[in-house]
């Protein structure tokens, strides 16, 4: 059920960020403290911009998961 509801959060950023570039065709530019990018449509840079978030999440958060250990796991080691 989990990953049925993670697609379809997805496919509906797939669709809001279709829909914007379709609609926002004028270029923009990122400026990122004293530096600015390329003239990009803003359906781009927002898709540039949740992928980098996407990705960067999935490589953060492993590192701050906690290790669990099962609790029959626990037990199996108790016993031996």
């Amino acid at each position: 059920m989990a990953k049925v509801f993670v697609s379809l959060i997805l496919a509906a950023w797939v669709c809001g960020i279709a829909l914007l570039a379709a609609q926002n065709g004028s270029p923009v530019s990122l400026y990122f403290f004293n530096l600015q990018s390329i003239q990009i449509p803003v359906g781009i840079a927002l898709a540039f911009c949740a992928a980098a978030g996407m990705v960067g999440m999935a490589i953060v958060l492993p590192l701050f998961q906690s290790r669990r250990v099962s609790p029959s796991l626990r037990d199996r080691e108790d016993f031996e």
